[in-house]
This record gives C-alpha cells, structure tokens and sequence, in this order.
C-alpha cells in the first residue's frame, strides 16, 4: 500500500481535526477524498505529509512511517492555502525548490521548462509571480508539486481557481500521472472533478469517515428506484418503513435508495400487496454529488450512531 492508517487521529486542544481514520490507497490509483468545509480533509492531509503530528493511532506512506524524511523527498505536495515569494518568477521559484529537494541540478532547467509547458504557463516563467491571476499561481503550485519526479502526489483543491479550461488541463495532467505509476490523493469540493478522475474515494464528516471504495461500488450500492403510483397508498408507504427503506415521494412517485437491482421485485410486491396500484418502475442515474449530499445528510440526522458504512 503507497497509503495505510490505522485509527489515526489528529484534533487540536480537542476540537476539530481528523478522527479514528483508517484508510488504504493502493500504487497507481486515484483516491478522492471528499468531505463538506471543516471535515477535516486538509488535516488528514498535512498529517500524512508529515506537517502535522498524529494526536494517536498510526499510519505509514510509501511503507515509511509518517513523517520519515527519506519519504516526503517522493511526495509532492499542493496546499489548499499556499504564497509563493511573487517577487520571484516561476523559473526562480522551481529552482528554489529544487535546491531544498536537493535534487541533481545537472538537468533541472529541462525539468522546469517541462513542468512548466505541462501546468500551462511556460510562456511566462520569466515573469513575476506577483502579475499572475489565481487560476496562473494555481498552475504554478501544481507545477511545484510535481518537481521531485514523485511516486505519490497529494493535490488539496487543485482546481478551486481555475476555469474550465484549467480543470480540464488539470484532469490530463493527473491522467499522465496515473499512466506514469504515480500516486494521486485528490481532495476537491468539485464533485464532477472527482467522478472524472478517481478510481476510488472516502467520504469524511465530522472527523470521521463515513463511506469508501471505489467509485463503482458507490455507485451501485446508491441507485435510485422511481415507482409512479395511481395514488400514494398509506398502508404501502407504512410497510416499505416498516422494512427500513427511505422513502420520499414528489408528485405520485416514489423514490427509494437501492444497493442493487435484486432488491426491486420484493419492493414492487411489497406495493402491490398493500394495495398500491403499480405504473412504471425504473430506476435513475445517480451521479457522485447526489450520493455524496444523501450520505452527508444521513449522518447528520444519525449522528448519535457510531455506526459507520464501509462500501
């Protein structure tokens, strides 16, 4: 495993952070971790690069400890926050940056300018950082990051200043990383980004995580069963409840969360022994930013359970 945690926990003076974290990431893939403002994505992160030191539990990245020095000279590493010295331009600064990776500086010029092209802005690597847009100092930190040649990339809201255009450069960029072997760990509020890009994810609220594997599973355990009805029958609706289903109805149709396809004969007899009278039944494409809202939403109104979903 290029990631693993075991109940890992970083809070600070007891409020806040991450909390009994236990994940896995596997060489070569692309982990989204998604998570509400707060949640406690950039903590976990800056804990695996080693920023932060765990408040208890354990974990270990490129099969180091956390925080082992010979490790973060493969990490690369885009803050969610970062300011670069913009009195610099893009070419001094990635030298700079070279130097602290004390990497060989024998063939860096042709690295730079490579990364550079690569990020977009290799027109302007003898301008000052200071005249450049946000979405221009984004792809400047994107190019940081992939400076040492990295076997694991951690990339925290690569996307948050850029235009479409940008997003779309951003996801090619992770795509050769992925073709190349390398590591990503995506932290994005921007779902569709991760639906694109990620083979798998975690979902954390409140510290914790409440949802992971991969995107494929989530979808599937999350589809959407639609029945429209001749009329919303209680004693039906009563006896879906009484089996445990959400059920939520808008307009004579019933909608109701499904893990797979099996389930839908026992729902539809369920109905019609009840008296409901049947008209169509389908079910509805559920996208990431639906399930992710529905998981959220379902935590909360739980939260005095402990009880956490493992996909």
């Amino acid at each position: 495993m290029i990631i693993e945690t075991r109940h890992l926990t970083k809070i600070f003076n007891g409020n806040g952070g991450c909390r009994d974290v236990t994940l896995s990431v596997d060489e070569g893939e692309v982990f989204g971790f998604l998570g509400p403002n707060g949640a406690g994505k950039s903590t976990l992160i800056k804990t695996l690069v080693g920023l932060c030191r765990p408040s208890s539990g354990e974990g270990s990245v490129l099969s180091r400890p956390i925080g082992d020095v010979n490790a973060r000279r493969s990490i690369g590493y885009l803050p969610e926050l970062f300011r670069f010295q913009d009195y610099l331009t893009p070419q001094e600064l990635l030298m700079f940056h070279a130097r602290l990776y004390k990497m060989d500086m024998s063939d860096i010029d042709g690295r730079i300018d490579k990364l550079l092209d690569l990020c977009g802005i290799g027109d302007h690597k003898r301008q000052q950082i200071r005249t450049f847009s946000k979405g221009m100092q984004q792809r400047l930190g994107l190019a940081s990051a992939l400076l040492p040649s990295p076997k694991l990339v951690f990339l925290d809201e690569p996307t948050s200043a850029l235009d479409p255009v940008g997003r779309r450069d951003v996801r090619n960029i992770i795509e050769v990383l992925k073709n190349d072997g390398v590591t990503v760990f995506l932290n994005s509020h921007l779902l569709s980004e991760v639906e694109l890009t990620c083979d798998h994810v975690a979902i954390i609220d409140n510290g914790h995580i409440i949802a992971s594997g991969s995107l494929d599973e989530l979808m599937k355990k999350n589809k959407k069963l639609e029945i429209r009805l001749g009329g919303v029958d209680d004693a039906a609706l009563s006896a879906l409840k009484d089996e445990g289903r959400k059920v939520t109805i808008h307009g004579g149709i019933l909608e109701i969360t499904i893990e797979g396809e099996s389930e839908i004969p026992g729902i539809v007899r369920t109905i019609a022994q009840n008296g409901g009278n049947i008209y169509e039944v389908g079910t509805s494409k559920t996208n990431l930013e639906d399930i992710f809202i529905g998981m959220i939403d379902e935590e909360r109104e739980g939260s005095g359970s402990n009880n956490r979903d493992e996909l």
